[in-house]
């Protein structure tokens, strides 16, 4: 066996058609092609599905049995395969406790470094806090109030997993008689079972004590009895009253402050030891927010300005009978404008009236009279009602009223105050986390610190700086540690991962990365490229599933899947180093990389319809209160280097104002001060990249609506009418035409425990998901399951005589999804082929010239190719007068825009102003723009 070879035999896995093909090790190795052409099958689905296959099968059947099971992908032999790791694009974490600090581990090693040489201050005074002597301890109990009864007691164990079988057995043999065990008392007398697997706290009762002046002695030898049990911590309980912690490490004199031993837990947001109490540690809560109980204060409460579940305003109901008693009794006006009604008003609407009785009148047919009752206010009482109800479905409906809010004990900063108030450098670690990357390594360069604290420190810094210096060698220097992981990109989360991974240091280890270049600008792009040799130099082999040129022209070996996609896919049009490929007339990559093929710049740009939305004082994470003037009708791409604010200000706060204004949509949007010219639109799309659904009975037929045509015009064939079949009897969801042994799923299930599961066709409809009698049902001699196991393009030409269902499906084939089945599971499709048949969709529905469509990123795993199409798409969209709206890096899309508006310059705290606003040729012309400077490269005009 070659060992500096990977050897690929026979890869038939999803369309690829039985490929051989050899990769070079310890190489840096591209796959590329069209989308849909095989990449993923190849990469992720035989290679990395076949490395983790033998390593789980190297291990027991009952280890096997807790494994995610994989199964032998369909390939007849590799050779040379490597321990693979798969970098790929899922969300880092949707836990609100994760933050780029825990993923990448870092913030470990801050908590050891603040445990270690942290400074501990008083939280309330700030002083630096010191050692408590024995005398101290004694004369702040002697200032409890005489004939106070009292218990010193040793805490020898702190919220601690086990059963603590040994400390019970030293207290005994030390004399001791009770224990207080997770706050109750115990005779040691008698056995003392704990269960293992909870945490537990084990307090010594030392001395039971009434406190006067005569016990002075006595107590003071009790305490350092309980010190020396303990190493440095006393707990006295005070009967009736609150405990008192003593440390002989930490107090702070004034206020009677005393903070034990510096540890890790105290400053983790995870552990109760450190986490804030109120809000356990995610610095905010979820509250009834006013702004989506009220969301367009211009309308009167007559008019429906309350949005909010069970107060909406209707003739005869409750909510009115309670609108027209306050009304009355207060004396407001329900047909004012609620943003115009007096502050007590609104407060008393949402915030009740503090148990005032008022006089409400009912007159139903059912129910006729006046009564007098108070008012809890609308947020009061959709909060008392979330609290209460067990209905998991009111719990959803009143989750949609509410917002999270800052906790009002750690403004967010998620800790204790004792923790907040422990200082390395002088500042805690909650404002450590909230810097950048690139401003914790300058703080770290320059921190001074003593001769012991460098013995102490130096090996945690040195962890510490590396990583960071990881972070910013993948182009992330603009994040937080304290950044959520939730709000990460997949590009973001993908390179944090590839950080880590050069952490780790591994040598002969497969590595395949799903497109990292996503998200990234072109500045940075060479960062990346940068950090892919160097894993590469250090002795492992990359594969790297990418399209971006500048990733491909860096590689040492490219593989080209095509020629076409889908069926027409699965095939090595090319494998070689890069000049080889640029000289390939097969393959359409090298065609696009040597120039022969190019997106072309359009001849006009267009000048809009002369109207336009204005974003004012956008202040939304790092946006610097900036006003952005978005002109309509027109193709509009938001630009700027990683981390400048685009998502910031397109995401947060233009698409969720739009979404909660004309979608009527409970989202609240990001700070700002207002959007003008929302009249002159009648709604807001986003189309993303999520799965068109969660289930393989979503189909792209399903999804465009095509599908109920299909049904119907089986339902109205002679022979459907004469079995008296409707549109329904064509449907596998519901009962009637399914075949109901696989309940339309056309695939059983089959469990194998530490075997992976396996999924067999159904015995009795053969995968045809219909039962026999359905499937006797012909048009044109094809039955419904025919038409679903269609391509779009062999759809196209069956159905070209129906010009209902040939315009949706024509849809489908005009944005490159000519070769996905109408029936492919919505499972089995990539990011980019979901967001494709979303764009089908809204192609295929009558334009009204008021839609602005919003898009983050869509050219996500397109080849360049498809961007091409998908450019297409976008214009045929803005020419039907609707506007749209991009976020995006790639540089072709870029130079078709009509306009463009550069965010940055940089990112993080140093981005958020608008650095240019202009035609794609005047933002090139601008040089304080990095966008520019790599667009001048691409316009002709520019190059003359």
């Amino acid at each position: 066996m070659a060992k500096d070879q990977i050897i690929i035999k026979g890869a038939k896995e999803h369309n690829l058609k039985n490929i051989n093909l050899t990769i070079p090790r310890d190489k840096l190795v591209v796959f590329t092609g069209l989308s849909g052409s095989g990449k993923s099958s190849l990469a992720f689905d035989t290679l990395y599905a076949d490395g983790q296959r033998r390593y789980v099968e190297s291990l027991s059947s009952y280890a096997r049995q807790f494994l995610g099971q994989m199964e032998k992908p369909n390939v007849e032999s590799i050779e040379g395969l490597s321990p693979a790791i798969s970098i790929d694009q899922k969300s880092t974490s949707n836990n609100p406790r994760s933050t780029v600090g825990t993923v990448t581990e870092i913030y470990d090693y801050l908590r050891l470094l603040y445990a270690r040489i942290g400074i501990p201050h008083c939280p309330v005074c700030g002083r630096e806090i010191t050692q408590q002597t024995v005398d101290q301890m004694v004369d702040r109990v002697l200032a409890l109030p005489e004939r106070t009864k009292i218990q010193v007691m040793a805490p020898v164990v702190r919220g601690r997993k086990g059963e603590h079988q040994k400390e019970f057995d030293s207290a005994r043999r030390s004399g001791y008689v009770r224990v207080r065990v997770d706050g109750n008392l115990y005779d040691l007398s008698e056995t003392i079972k704990l269960e293992k697997n909870k945490k537990h706290t084990i307090e010594v009762v030392v001395d039971r004590l009434v406190v006067s002046p005569s016990i002075r002695s006595r107590l003071a030898g009790s305490i350092e009895t309980a010190l020396a049990l303990t190493g440095s911590l006393v707990l006295i309980d005070v009967i009736g009253g609150e405990e008192l912690l003593f440390s002989q490490s930490y107090s702070c004199p004034d206020h009677d402050i005393s903070i034990e031993e510096l540890t890790p837990r105290m400053f983790s947001f995870n552990n109760p030891y450190g986490a804030c109490e109120t809000c356990t540690g995610l610095g905010t809560f979820m509250k009834v927010d006013p702004d989506l109980v009220v969301p367009n204060k211009k309308l009167s409460v007559r008019q429906g300005a309350i949005k909010a579940s069970g107060w909406y305003y209707a003739e005869g109901g409750i909510a009115q009978m309670y609108y027209e008693g306050l009304a009355e009794h207060y004396g407001f006006s329900l047909d004012e404008p609620f943003g115009k009604l007096p502050k007590q008003a609104q407060q008393i609407l949402l915030y009740g009236n503090n148990g005032e009785k008022i006089t409400v009148r009912r007159e139903t047919d059912s129910v006729k009279g006046a009564y007098h009752t108070d008012f809890e206010g609308i947020v009061n009482n959709l909060e008392r009602r979330f609290r209460e109800t067990n209905s998991q479905w009111m719990k959803e409906e009143i989750a949609g009223w509410m917002s999270s809010v800052l906790c009002p004990s750690c403004h967010g900063e998620r800790l204790k105050a004792a923790s907040l108030a422990v200082t390395v450098g002088g500042i805690n670690i909650s404002r450590l986390t909230a810097m950048s990357v690139s401003e914790e390594l300058a703080f770290f360069d320059s921190l001074v610190l003593t001769e012991r604290e460098h013995k102490i420190a130096d090996a945690i810094l040195k962890e510490v700086r590396e990583r960071l210096g990881f972070l910013k060698s993948v182009g992330l220097e603009y994040l937080t540690l304290a950044r959520a992981a939730s709000t990460l990109s997949g590009g973001e989360s993908q390179r944090i991962r590839l950080a880590t991974q050069i952490g780790s240091s591994l040598m002969g280890v497969l590595y395949i990365l799903d497109e990292p270049s996503i998200g990234l600008h072109q500045r940075d792009n060479d960062k990346l490229i940068a950090t892919l040799q160097r894993l590469r130099d250090i002795g492992n082999t990359l594969i790297v599933v990418e399209h971006d040129e500048d990733t491909i022209r860096a590689a040492d070996f490219v593989v080209d899947i095509g020629p076409g996609a889908g069926v027409h896919g699965g095939e090595v049009v090319y494998a070689g180093d890069v000049k080889g490929l640029m000289e390939s007339d097969a393959s359409i990559t090298g065609k696009y990389l040597s120039g022969r093929e190019q997106i072309l710049v359009p001849e006009h740009r267009r000048t809009g319809n002369g109207n336009r939305l204005i974003i004012r004082g956008a202040r939304q994470n790092n946006l610097k209160n900036i006003d952005v003037e978005i002109p309509l009708g027109m193709f509009v791409a938001v630009t700027g280097v990683s981390g400048s604010g685009k998502s910031s200000l397109i995401n947060e706060v233009l698409y969720k104002t739009l979404a909660s204004a004309l979608n009527g949509a409970r989202i609240k949007a990001g700070q700002h001060d207002a959007i003008e010219g929302l009249e002159t639109l009648d709604k807001v799309i986003d189309i993303d990249q999520s799965p068109i659904g969660r289930t393989p009975r979503s189909n792209p037929a399903t999804y465009t609506g095509v599908f109920t045509d299909i049904r119907e015009l089986y339902a109205s064939t002679n022979e459907a009418n004469l079995r008296g079949y409707t549109s329904g009897r064509f449907s596998f969801n519901v009962k009637g035409g399914r075949c109901e042994a696989c309940e339309g799923d056309g695939i059983i299930k089959i469990e194998m425990h530490f075997l992976p599961d396996i999924y067999v066709p159904c015995e009795v409809c053969k995968g045809k998901r219909y039962n026999r009698e359905t499937l006797e049902i012909k048009y044109k001699g094809k039955s419904i399951h025919d038409v679903l196991e269609m391509t779009v393009e062999e759809a196209l030409g069956f159905f070209e005589n129906l010009p209902k269902i040939r315009r949706k499906i024509q849809t489908l084939y005009d944005v490159g999804l000519g070769y996905v089945k109408l029936g492919q599971p919505a499972t089995t499709l990539s990011g980019g082929e979901a967001q494709r048949v979303k764009l089908a969709t809204e192609l295929s529905k009558r334009a009204t010239g008021r839609t602005i469509y919003v898009l983050d990123e869509p050219t996500t795993g397109l080849h360049t190719d498809d961007v091409r199409k998908l450019i297409e798409v976008l214009q045929a969209l803005v020419d039907t007068g609707n506007s749209v709206v991009v976020i995006e890096h790639n540089l072709d899309v870029i130079k078709v825009a009509d306009r463009i508006i550069d965010l940055g310059p940089e990112g993080g705290d140093r981005g958020g102003e608008v650095v240019v606003c202009g035609t794609p040729e005047e933002v090139a012309a601008c040089p304080r723009s990095y966008t520019g400077q790599y667009l001048k490269k691409m316009l002709p005009a520019l190059q003359k």
